[in-house]
C-alpha cells in the first residue's frame, strides 16, 4: 500500500457553485508552493512525482511517490498483469501444501546493478531488516504473518528476544522457505508489494545494519539504476539510467528523471511546455481542457484508489473519537454532487472500503452511513453533541490537488450540520503522514489508498488492523483482526472473501475513515514520448515507454 497523495482532477467552476452555498467557516485559499525541478539527465524521460516520504528503501516506502521510483529500480518475486492477476517474476515457484510453510525457488539470471547475482539470502536479509521493529521501517507490518515476527516486535518498552525472523530459512542460493504463524492462502499474492523486494549484500555494513547512504544511492535489480546519489529534501530530481544487464531485456529509453513538484499546476505547465513528459495525475484546472488539448495523449481509466476522510479515533479531538458524529459527517457529504461536478464525473461515489476493481466489493455495503441525508445527519450530529463542539478541522496535503473537494465537503458540513469547519492545508504529503504517524494530528484528515496487491485484505488490514502499517486512525478491534485471520486461513483467496467482508462491515459501522469516492486515473504525456501505460496500481510502465 500505498497511501497516495493525489486527488487528480477537479473543476474550479463547479467548486465555485458549491462555495456559494457555504454558510460560514474558514475558507483557506492559500496555495502550495511552486515546485522546482533541477536539470537531470539530458534526453531522459521526465516523470512528475511528489517528494518521497523517506529515502529510497523498499521496506520503508508505503506511499506512491517513493514507490514509483522504486518500481524502476527493483523487481520482486511476483508482479501483476493487466487483469491484476499475480505472476512469478524472480520466483520460479512459490508452493505450499498447507498454506503455512512455503517454499520459494528463484529463477536464474537476475543480477544486482553491481553485477552480483540475486540469491535467496538477499530476500531473507531484506525481510529480516524490515521486520525488525528496531529499524522502524514503514513496511514492517506486512511481515506480521511470518513466524518470529512477535519476538522482533514485542511492543513499546519491551526488549526484542530475537534479531531475525525464525520463520525464514535459506536452503540454497535459489531456495528459501517461509514458515507462517497461521495458514494464509493469499501469501504469494502479496509478494509483489514493494516491501517484499530483496536487498543486496552491498546494502548492509554488517549483519542486519543498513549502510547510512544506501537509501540515497540504492543498488537495485530492476530495469533502471540510480544515476547519481539523491539527497532527499534538497535535490529536486531523482536521475536513473537504463540497466543494460537487466535479465528481462533493455528498457526502450536510456534514462528516466523523476522530477519532484510541490504544486501540480506548476508540473502541468511544464508538461504543456514540453519540459515534463508524464503525469499520472492532473491538477484541478486541467480537467476542462486536458482531453481536447492532449487528445490520444490523455489517459482516463479506472484505478484501484479510494479517497477518504479519516479520523484519529484514539488520540484525536472529541468529534474524531465519536462514532455517531463520524457517521453524521458521512451522511452530510453529498458524494454524488462532488463526484459529478467537482470531479466532472471522473469519480464514483464510494460505498465500500473495498474497491470495485477487486473481488469482495459489494455495491451499497456502506448503507445508510454513505447515503446523503442532511436531515438525519443533522439530527444525529446534534444528538451526539456535535453542535456543542468548537470546530471540525479537515487536514489535507497541498501537493495533491485536494483543495477543491475538501472545501466542497467543508461547505456540506457547514450547510447541513451547522458546524464550524476549517480546511487546513499542509504543504507536503510526507509532512502530514509524519504528523499522523507521531499522533500529533488531532483533527480529521484527507487520506487515500491504492492497492499494493489485488486482495480485499489489502484494503483492510494495513489501514485498520491492530498495528497496521498505515493505520493512521488508530482503530483497534480484536473481532476485526480475528475475521481477517479467518479469511487468511481459507483454502483459497476466493473462499476467504466472506470473512474479509465481515471485517469490512465492522469498519463500515465504526467509520474510522469515511469512504468518499473511488478513484480514476487521469494522466497525460508529452509529444516527446509514446506507449505510456498506467496500471490499476497507478504505476507507470517505464520499461515500455518510448521516445516519440
Amino acid at each position: 500500500m500505498r497511501v497516495t497523495k493525489g486527488a487528480q482532477i477537479v473543476t474550479a467552476t463547479a467548486l465555485l457553485a458549491l462555495a456559494v452555498a457555504a454558510c460560514g467557516g474558514s475558507g483557506d485559499t492559500s496555495s502550495s508552493s511552486s515546485g522546482t525541478a533541477a536539470a537531470g539527465n539530458a534526453g531522459a524521460v521526465r516523470v512528475e512525482i511528489a517528494e518521497p516520504q523517506h529515502d529510497l528503501i523498499p521496506g520503508n516506502t508505503t506511499e506512491t511517490a517513493g514507490a514509483e521510483v522504486l518500481n524502476a529500480l527493483f523487481v520482486g518475486l511476483v508482479d501483476y498483469d493487466a487483469e491484476k492477476k499475480p505472476y512469478n517474476r524472480i520466483a520460479e515457484s512459490i508452493e505450499s501444501t498447507d498454506s503455512t510453510t512455503w517454499t520459494v525457488k528463484l529463477k536464474d539470471g537476475y543480477k544486482w546493478h553491481n553485477g552480483e547475482p540475486v540469491v535467496a539470502q538477499n530476500f531473507v536479509d531484506s525481510w529480516n531488516y524490515t521486520a525488525n521493529g528496531a529499524n522502524a521501517q514503514e513496511g514492517n507490518y506486512f511481515f506480521g504473518s511470518i513466524a518470529g515476527y512477535d519476538e522482533l516486535n514485542p511492543g513499546e518498552g519491551k526488549t526484542p528476544s530475537a534479531t531475525t525472523l525464525s520463520g525464514l530459512k535459506v536452503v540454497d542460493d535459489k531456495t528459501f522457505t517461509v514458515q507462517l504463524k497461521n495458514p494464509f492462502s493469499g501469501f504469494p499474492t502479496m509478494l509483489g508489494y514493494t516491501a517484499f523486494s530483496p536487498l543486496p549484500k552491498a546494502a548492509f555494513e554488517s549483519e542486519g545494519k543498513l549502510k547510512a547512504d544506501f537509501g540515497s544511492n540504492p543498488v537495485g535489480n530492476g530495469p533502471f539504476k540510480i544515476a547519481k546519489p539523491w539527497k532527499r529534501g534538497t535535490d529536486q530530481t531523482i536521475s536513473t539510467v537504463r540497466n543494460e544487464e537487466f535479465k528481462e531485456g533493455k528498457a526502450k529509453v536510456d534514462a528516466v528523471d523523476f522530477k519532484i513538484y510541490t504544486d501540480l499546476a506548476t508540473a502541468f505547465n511544464d508538461l504543456r511546455a514540453g519540459n515534463l513528459d508524464i503525469m499520472d495525475q492532473l491538477p484541478p484546472e486541467a480537467i476542462a481542457t486536458a482531453k481536447q488539448e492532449f487528445g490520444d495523449r490523455y489517459i482516463e481509466q479506472p484505478s484501484s484508489g479510494i479517497g477518504y476522510i479519516g479520523f484519529p479515533v484514539e488520540s484525536g479531538a472529541d468529534y474524531a473519537k465519536n462514532a455517531d458524529i463520524r457517521k453524521a459527517i458521512s451522511m452530510a457529504i453529498d458524494r454524488k454532487t462532488i463526484t459529478e461536478t467537482v470531479f466532472s464525473g471522473t469519480r464514483v461515489p464510494a460505498d465500500d472500503f473495498i474497491s470495485p476493481v477487486v473481488a469482495g466489493y459489494r455495491q451499497g455495503a456502506c448503507g445508510e452511513a454513505c447515503t446523503y441525508d442532511p436531515a438525519k445527519a443533522k439530527a444525529l450530529f446534534q444528538q451526539a453533541g456535535g453542535d456543542k463542539m468548537s470546530e471540525v478541522v479537515i487536514g489535507y496535503n497541498g501537493d495533491g490537488g485536494h483543495k477543491e473537494w475538501i472545501e466542497a465537503i467543508a461547505n456540506n458540513l457547514r450547510t447541513n450540520l451547522g458546524a464550524k469547519v476549517t480546511p487546513k492545508p499542509v504543504e507536503k504529503f510526507a509532512t502530514i503522514l509524519d504528523d499522523l504517524g507521531a499522533k500529533k494530528w488531532t483533527g480529521s484528515f484527507r487520506m487515500a489508498w491504492i492497492m499494493d496487491y489485488p486482495s480485499p485484505e489489502n484494503y483492510l488490514r494495513p489501514q485498520f488492523g491492530s498495528g497496521g502499517s498505515s493505520n493512521y486512525s488508530g482503530f483497534k478491534s480484536k473481532e476485526f483482526d480475528d475475521l481477517l485471520t479467518k479469511g487468511d486461513a481459507a483454502k483459497t483467496l476466493d473462499e476467504g472473501v466472506k470473512y474479509y467482508q465481515q471485517a469490512d462491515d465492522l469498519v463500515l459501522k465504526e467509520l474510522p475513515y469515511i469512504p468518499v469516492y473511488f478513484y480514476q486515473t487521469n494522466g497525460a504525456y508529452s509529444q516527446h514520448v509514446k506507449n505510456v501505460k498506467i496500471d490499476p496500481f497507478e504505476r507507470i510502465d517505464l520499461f515500455n515507454v518510448e521516445k516519440a
